[in-house]
């Protein structure tokens, strides 16, 4: 039985964007007292919330930020410079709000959740961390799939489970995060599949790999895809066989946020890569993504490219845990600001563009 059968709610229908808001959005815009797209990137994304909203008044205060955790069979391979441990302690360390996300949820009034998909140290129960635990991290992809078809399946579902959790608190705008030693290898790799791209395209150095441990995670994914590369016929397929926990949680949660009408905003790299699998198994699904960043690893170019995205930060981030999309949000919310209480040239007496 595939994937797809054995999780009918994939395939469910995309919630469909307001046509109305979107067209009273642009009028809007174009009677507030500045030139016609002035405010360029400011303007085109009050105008997709309003549309994403089916609001004359898009707003985005109550923000939800969930950050996917889990470990990466490849990472036996080198292809990290710091070790697996790693994983198990950053969730201790969201736990306690040490870490960069926590900060910065802590300081954008945004809510902040852990998800545990499974670290090969596991943390055990900690506060503000959901424990849906996996397995152990997954298998090696250089050597056979890296996740199980139940384990792909619970790990899309986790994903949406979060999204149901975000909703139901009233979220205005999804964030995704990641955490995962050996993550930029996994999602690299399934970049490299999905876009027919060879590994030497697409691998960057992660977490801070020198020259040497970059060519090495490069034939490291070379050895994946060409194990895997015959039977990834279909974007979750690839996902499968050469992805992880946590790239399958954010597929599943950027999949359902489109299905219940939540807006997203994408961050980099990792999430980058679950929404192209999410955008190649439904392509309704991108037109609710809205992107953050610019990632420093090399791939990412590449990425939105296939994806037609325009981040709107460029900061040579290259963290992860939902960090770059968090940056990205008070631009968001100046966006809304401008679009609802700017005065249109009639209200404030200010004379239109001449003919």
């Amino acid at each position: 039985m595939t994937v797809s059968a054995l999780l009918d709610w994939l395939n469910a229908a995309v919630h469909p964007i307001d046509a109305q808001a979107h067209r009273d959005a642009l009028a809007r815009q174009s009677r507030l007292t500045k030139p016609p797209g002035a405010l360029d990137q400011l303007e085109t994304i009050a105008v997709q919330l309003a549309a994403m909203q089916g609001a004359a008044d898009p707003a985005v205060n109550n923000v939800h930020i969930v950050v996917f955790a889990a470990d990466h069979g490849i990472a036996a391979e080198g292809t990290s410079a710091f070790p697996q441990a790693v994983t198990g302690e950053m969730v201790k360390n969201f736990a306690t709000g040490g870490a960069a996300i926590s900060v910065m949820a802590r300081h954008l009034n945004a809510h902040l959740e852990v998800v545990n998909l499974g670290c090969i140290n596991d943390p055990g129960e900690l506060p503000g961390v959901v424990n849906r635990p996996l397995g152990a991290g997954t298998a090696n992809a250089a050597r056979e799939p890296a996740l199980t078809q139940q384990q792909l399946t619970d790990a899309l579902d986790a994903g949406r489970e979060a999204v149901s959790r975000a909703q139901h608190q009233h979220g205005e705008l999804f964030i995704g995060g990641d955490m995962g030693i050996g993550n930029t290898a996994s999602a690299a790799a399934v970049i490299c599949a999905l876009l027919e791209q060879p590994a030497r395209a697409v691998t960057g150095p992660g977490t801070g790999l020198d020259d040497e441990g970059v060519a090495r995670k490069v034939r490291v994914i070379d050895t994946a895809l060409a194990l895997h590369g015959p039977f990834a016929d279909t974007p979750l397929e690839a996902l499968r066989r050469l992805g992880g926990f946590e790239i399958a949680a954010l597929t599943g949660a950027f999949i359902h946020c489109a299905q219940v009408g939540l807006p997203v905003l994408v961050d980099g790299f990792i999430a980058g890569c679950a929404a192209l699998v999410a955008s190649r198994h439904n392509p309704a699904v991108r037109q609710w993504l809205l992107f953050g960043h610019h990632s420093a690893e090399p791939g990412h170019r590449l990425l939105l490219e296939a994806l037609d995205a325009r981040p709107l930060l460029n900061l040579g981030l290259r963290l992860g845990e939902g960090s770059g999309a968090a940056a990205a949000l008070p631009l968001l919310r100046l966006a809304c600001a401008l679009h609802n209480e700017m005065a249109t040239f009639a209200e404030a007496g200010v004379s239109e563009k001449s003919d």
